[in-house]
């Protein structure tokens, strides 16, 4: 009896060491490959926010803050606003001109007026002068006096403007065999700025009187 005890205890035995043994080499490989996988990693190798369970932030859409409601202007200050863009403009147009200043050769029969003393600066403020002189009111010796002043500016400004015309007609050939522009525009456009003010002339004058064109 004991003998048969003995052999039923030998044989449950077995199939616990068999167990163990199947175990103990699926652990150890486990073990190896985790020890093995940080080394298959270069030496530099830095992980990444994702690996780490990390995320970027996102940033806003729009990438400023929303703006918050505006104050209504007062009265004054549109009116401060209407007047800083007028004079804005004002300045603009000095300085640069508009539409019928634009082309090269606009620049050049400006530069033909500016670089010269004309006649026609003189034209509206000898016209003032004529027309109080020829006031019935006045002596005949005024009024003679003021019928010619008023005769010799106009001689005057017609003198000036051919002597402006030619020259503006000679460098335009020269300078721009191929120019579009049409000549007679093109005196009118300098005769015009030629009988106002240096001070008042638009786009401002950019050469000096005397200046070689």
């Amino acid at each position: 009896m004991c003998t048969g005890r003995r052999r039923l205890a030998t044989l449950h035995l077995v199939p616990s060491l068999f167990r163990r043994k199947s175990a103990d080499p699926d652990s150890s490989a486990t073990v190896v490959a985790t020890e093995e996988q940080p080394s298959a990693r270069p030496r530099g190798y830095t992980p990444s926010k994702k690996e780490l369970g990390l995320q970027t932030p996102k940033r806003p859409v729009g990438g400023r803050r929303p703006a918050g409601p505006t104050k209504p202007l007062t009265k004054e200050e549109a009116r401060e606003q209407r007047r800083l863009a007028r004079a804005e403009a004002a300045a603009e147009f000095r300085r640069e001109g508009g539409p019928r200043d634009r082309g090269p050769e606009r620049l050049l029969a400006r530069n033909v007026v500016d670089s010269r003393r004309t006649v026609g600066t003189w034209f509206f403020g000898g016209a003032l002068i004529v027309l109080i002189g020829s006031n019935q009111a006045m002596p005949p010796a005024i009024r003679l006096a003021s019928n010619i002043v008023w005769g010799a500016l106009a001689l005057g400004v017609v003198i000036d403007s051919i002597l402006i015309s030619r020259k503006i007609k000679k460098l335009v050939r020269e300078r721009f065999p191929n120019s579009g522009e049409r000549m007679g525009s093109l005196y009118l456009y300098a005769i015009m700025r030629s009988i106002t003010f240096r001070r008042m002339r638009a786009p401002a004058p950019q050469v000096n009187i005397g200046d070689k064109i």
